[in-house]
């Protein structure tokens, strides 16, 4: 069975930026396969198009340019928020705005989304919103384990049943940002 719309993708990989011989910045290993529903939208459309009819067992090798990745890092996703809004009735958790600390959010319009603090200042929190892999060029090798049918569960869902669980798990730990990688 080779990947194509409707299928479940099983694969490892390692992630690199830049090219193969770049920093390795995720790997997928056998025992815990990244598993996803193929043209459901879920996954950068070049990541599938790279996969597509592959069969199980198959090998690849395949770079994605910033462009068609997370683009390039932005200024206006760096932004100046009000201390306050980070309190939990009325009380402010210290250790919880130090820099370098990763914070799950929701903008305005509902959309999750995770900002990095950068500095706190008196009565501001400078947070960046840029993907983590904003800005690099991205280099995936691996293999298919499994091709599949999708369920009709996961057909209507639109997703795959163990990449709910993934992203569950992602999510829990505060990454996770659908290509599979941990950032």
């Amino acid at each position: 069975m080779t990947i194509s719309n409707e299928k479940v993708v099983s694969l490892v990989y390692q992630l690199h930026v830049d090219d193969k011989n770049g920093d390795i910045v995720e790997t997928v290993q056998e025992d815990r396969p990244f598993v996803f529903l193929y043209g459901a939208g879920n996954m950068l459309p070049k990541f599938e198009t790279n996969l597509s009819g592959l069969k199980a067992g198959e090998k690849f090798e395949f770079k994605i340019i910033c462009d068609d990745a997370y683009g390039q890092a932005s200024d206006e996703a760096v932004v100046e928020l009000p201390k306050n809004i980070f309190e939990v009735n009325g009380k402010l958790d210290e250790g919880l705005l130090e820099p370098g600390n990763v914070i799950p959010m929701q903008s305005q319009d509902g959309q999750k989304l995770n900002g990095v603090v950068v500095e706190v200042q008196e009565d501001l929190v400078i947070m960046d919103f840029n993907h983590p892999l904003a800005g690099d060029d991205l280099f995936f090798e691996g293999h298919i384990i499994e091709v599949r049918e999708a369920t009709a569960k996961e057909l209507k869902q639109g997703y795959a049943e163990s990449e709910q669980e993934d992203h569950d798990h992602d999510h829990e730990e505060d990454h996770g940002c659908g290509c599979g990688c941990s950032h």
